[in-house]
């Protein structure tokens, strides 16, 4: 069966199709073999290597669960402040004012052009040249700080591509109706940009995540990724469990902050679709929420 897109697949396509199938389940299976008796001989699969996660909860709480606890607080932290401040710079890229728009772009571009690691570095020497902040919560206030400015940037621009995405006349009817360039995007704009936003934002916390670990790798910050090598030292060079336990945490946690993304975005199209108010100009010259009344699936009022 034919579409616009593609013409149907005749007998021999369908045969190479199928081919290229078995092919690359063979190549996958040869793979995973190689993996697998690659590991079982450097003893990697022995069961007294994996056996401490599963038989006690001492790794769990001397390494595994003080280290997610870090990884989540700088996360945490970097977005809390990274979010309204690349709202705050992505809308001022958009303004009409020169002297509003330029120092914003230079801000964005330049913390944007340099990598996240450079800037935790970065401000760790500042506040150990600068500031009384101990030796101990240094490294949690670089890598905070770095992931900051970094995010911040990106989320700059993600604000800014948002809310251009959305249609023209969504500016123009609030014109319309009386409403100023700072009411238009509070009221009109950044809703509807929101949910357009919500997937690359979602898609930017799980990269603060991820590059909490480079402040463990440079910086002695104890996160997640950083209780690898005691704990593999405490435990019979089990490496490779290490990784592998560690591997599947991140996997765990950033599959539940993309869940809890696409079942927000959902619940934000499904409010947007059933709500009946609308924003009008009220009599003073402020603004007041109408409720429009309800249509049948003809466009008709409903009785």
């Amino acid at each position: 069966m034919s579409s616009v897109l593609y013409d149907a697949q005749g007998p021999r396509a369908k045969q190479r199709n199928v081919l290229y199938t078995v092919v690359f389940l063979l190549c996958a299976a040869a793979v995973v073999w190689w993996l697998y008796d690659s590991l079982a001989e450097k003893h990697q699969l022995d069961w007294i290597k994996w056996k401490p996660f599963f038989t006690s909860v001492q790794p769990w709480e001397t390494y595994i669960w003080p280290g997610l606890q870090n990884t989540l607080k700088a996360a945490f932290f970097a977005l809390i402040i990274a979010l309204p401040l690349g709202a705050l710079f992505g809308i001022g890229r958009l303004s009409d004012h020169r002297w509003m728009r330029v120092p914003a772009g230079v801000v964005v571009e330049f913390f944007r052009a340099i990598p996240v690691l450079i800037l935790m570095i970065i401000a760790n020497a500042v506040y150990a040249e600068y500031t009384n902040i101990s030796t101990d919560a240094r490294p949690l206030y670089a890598v905070v700080t770095g992931l900051v400015l970094y995010n911040a940037s990106v989320l700059a621009e993600i604000v800014r591509a948002g809310i251009h995405s959305l249609p023209r006349g969504q500016t123009d009817a609030a014109k319309a109706i009386g409403m100023r360039k700072g009411q238009t995007m509070v009221f009109v704009l950044l809703p509807q940009a929101v949910t357009a936003m919500l997937p690359a934002i979602v898609s930017q916390l799980v990269v603060i995540v991820k590059d909490t670990a480079l402040g463990g790798a440079m910086m002695t910050f104890p996160e997640l990724l950083a209780s690898i090598r005691p704990m593999s030292a405490n435990y019979g060079a089990n490496t490779i469990a290490c990784f592998t336990v560690v591997a599947v945490i991140y996997i765990v946690v950033n599959f539940a902050l993309t869940s809890f993304a696409s079942w927000l975005e959902r619940r934000l199209r499904r409010t947007k679709k059933g709500t009946g108010a609308v924003v009008g100009a009220a009599p003073g010259g402020g603004l007041e929420t109408i409720d429009a009344p309800a249509l049948n699936v003809e466009g008709e009022r409903a009785v």
